[in-house]
């Protein structure tokens, strides 16, 4: 498929270390064909050491992603802008309205308490989540806005 063609996505989360780093893999692995993916995030963190590591489990790659400020991207055009928290739901700046905006909340996998294992377990279920989601991501989502 031409790289014109395709829909160009952005997930968007605070701190952009995360949900979103998963999403955008997500998307690349599963569903390249159809679209162009972006990450971003409202307070940027870098992305989270499990992220890599759940994400590698599951045969994919994200190590050369990094955590990026809405900023970077701002002059790019997106056909949908997803929000995967609420605090960037509420706080996504208006000149991302051109596209269709989604949102839907997953749980923060980082702010898990417990021991390593609870944080992984954590974030193989948003990780899960994520993938589900996105295997079944059709234009007919609500939109937020």
């Amino acid at each position: 498929m031409d790289v014109s063609a395709k829909k160009r996505i952005l997930f968007l989360c605070t701190g952009n270390s995360a949900r979103s780093q998963m999403a955008e893999g997500l998307i690349r692995h599963f569903r390249e064909e159809e679209f162009e993916s972006f990450s971003a995030g409202i307070d940027p963190k870098g992305v989270h050491p499990k992220a890599l590591q759940v994400m590698q489990e599951a045969g994919i790659n994200i190590s050369k992603q990094n955590s990026k400020h809405l900023d970077e991207i701002k002059n790019l055009e997106f056909d949908y802008v997803i929000t995967l928290c609420n605090h960037a739901e509420q706080n996504c700046p208006l000149f991302f309205t051109k596209g269709k905006r989604i949102h839907k909340a997953f749980s923060d996998p980082a702010a898990t308490n417990g021991n390593d294992e609870d944080l992984t377990a954590a974030f193989r279920i948003v990780r899960d989540q994520l993938k589900e989601y996105i295997l079944d991501f059709t234009d007919d989502e609500d939109d937020i806005a």
